[in-house]
């Protein structure tokens, strides 16, 4: 334990919530009444069905499933009442028979041939009944070919016994072999913890296996159980929440091999999305862990089931690690399988975190001023116009195009959204941008260059007479008269 805190620092206090191991309990708030549970910490759930009325037939109409389900002492004493109540009946249907044709007064006559040998009583027909039932055959009591009806009834004998056989024993191996006693080898941690993990504010228990038999397929899934109220007014007393354990990433699928610590993590989307370490003192719920699996044994599914009350959640503490490396091999240490440390953990939930995180940032104030500047600049824009629209016609006629003012007040717009894109590129660009050597003006004269230099390069390229009637210049000196009042009138 002194190496433990050693390793992990003085701020952890090492805390086992088992009976066995060592440490102080965790601190607790003030004890509250007997929590009712939905589901105890073995799997057993506290539901009791009353009022059925008629659907109690049902149960006759799945008879071998509802044997199945009783429990042990009254599946033996139907096992031992079925086979009691067959056997007097079949050994009485034999004394019958005897009783009808006269074999019991003259069952010491050898001259005479009964149905059934040696059988002159009660007694006699019910171990007759046995050594055929039981295929032990003592050969003393035996049927003769004078009895047609004591043949009939041996037929049936033989395919009741198989039924009965076959419906009782095979209820009893599907009630022996069930994997309900599998469930008792896969452990759950007595507490859940709540604590940080990866920057993140986590829900965590643990799980594990005894056995060295695998268990395959292990998928597990969490629920939280919880009373709410609708906004219409309806109440739902176990509102059912499905808790988030890595269904999305695949995470809940277990190859349980080693205990495992399931996680939660608490985000938006999480139902403890508001919790805190105040409001757990308060707040009522509980949360349902099922794990199901293949027994790999016997191929048969296996569920086991527990359950988390508020008071068996513990905030800010973690799980003590169990697995340790020996020589050639890992070894789970199973007396710190229940047992946790505390750990720095905020008190705050998601929530609150995130409020605090929003109004500490200092990003927001220019982005909110930016959109305030944006949303003015519009108006003006569209004040202005109105302002154009109402102008006297001879103006409008002056700016030569009606929308003019439109135009140039958009064009406005552009370029001071342009500098408002400024302030959100990066350091590096900003720096260059802001080089007097790079204004607008000659990067403009720079694009008129880069597109003028091809027309001098296709000049270049001219024949030589071409080239003369050109000048370097403009050809409109060296055209006839004609063409240079077409080309004036074209451009004009």
């Amino acid at each position: 334990m002194s190496a433990l805190r050693r390793k992990l620092g003085d701020e952890y206090q090492v805390v086992s919530t088992s009976a066995s191991g060592g440490g102080l309990p965790p601190p607790r708030a003030a004890p509250r009444g007997k929590r009712q549970r939905f589901v105890d910490k073995n799997g057993r759930c506290n539901v009791q069905h009353g009022n059925l009325g008629g659907e109690t037939s049902r149960y006759l109409s799945d008879l071998f499933t509802t044997l199945v389900d009783l429990k042990w002492r009254w599946n033996l004493f139907i096992f031992v009442l079925t086979y009691t109540v067959a056997w007097l009946f079949m050994a009485s249907m034999w004394w019958v028979i005897a009783y009808m044709r006269g074999d019991l007064n003259k069952a010491h006559d050898d001259s005479y041939t009964p149905c059934v040998a040696n059988v002159y009583n009660f007694p006699s027909a019910f171990l007759f009944f046995i050594e055929t039932e039981a295929t032990i055959g003592y050969g003393y009591r035996y049927i003769t070919d004078k009895c047609p009806e004591g043949i009939i009834l041996f037929l049936f004998q033989s395919i009741l016994g198989s039924i009965v056989d076959a419906f009782l024993i095979g209820c009893m191996f599907i009630k022996m072999s069930q994997p309900k006693k599998r469930a008792e080898t896969l452990m759950f941690s007595e507490h859940a913890a709540i604590s940080m993990r990866d920057g993140k504010l986590t829900l965590m228990f643990r799980v594990g296996n005894l056995r060295n038999s695998h268990m395959v397929s292990a998928q597990i899934r969490c629920k939280l159980l919880k009373s709410r109220q609708t906004p219409e007014g309806e109440f739902l007393p176990l509102d059912q929440l499905e808790l988030d354990v890595g269904f999305s990433t695949g995470a809940d699928q277990l190859f349980l091999v080693s205990p495992l610590t399931i996680c939660h993590v608490i985000d938006a989307k999480s139902p403890f999305y508001d919790l805190s370490q105040r409001s757990m003192q308060t707040e009522q719920f509980e949360i349902v862990v099922i794990l199901e699996g293949i027994v790999e044994t016997t191929g048969m599914t296996c569920q086991a089931r527990t359950s988390y009350t508020e008071d068996e959640v513990l905030w800010g503490h973690r799980f003590f690690p169990v697995i340790s490396l020996e020589e050639g091999f890992f070894k789970v240490d199973y007396s710190q399988f229940h047992a946790t440390f505390e750990v720095p953990t905020p008190p705050y939930s998601v929530k609150e975190q995130e409020e605090m995180l929003l109004m500490s940032s200092p990003l927001i104030a220019p982005a909110v001023s930016n959109s305030k500047e944006r949303n003015n600049s519009v108006e003006c824009l569209d004040g202005l116009d109105e302002v154009g629209i109402k102008l006297p016609s001879k103006l409008q006629k002056i700016t030569g195009r009606d929308d003019f003012p439109k135009k140039l007040l958009r064009m406005s717009s552009t370029t001071s959204e342009k500098a408002y894109s400024m302030g959100d590129l990066p350091m590096k660009l900003q720096r260059i941008s802001s080089v007097p050597g790079n204004s607008e003006e000659k990067l403009v004269s720079k694009a008129t260059k880069m597109m003028s230099d091809p027309m001098s390069q296709s000049v270049a390229d001219l024949p030589p007479k071409l080239q003369k009637l050109s000048g370097g210049g403009r050809m409109e000196g060296n055209l006839p008269p004609k063409l240079r009042k077409m080309n004036s009138d074209r451009f004009t």
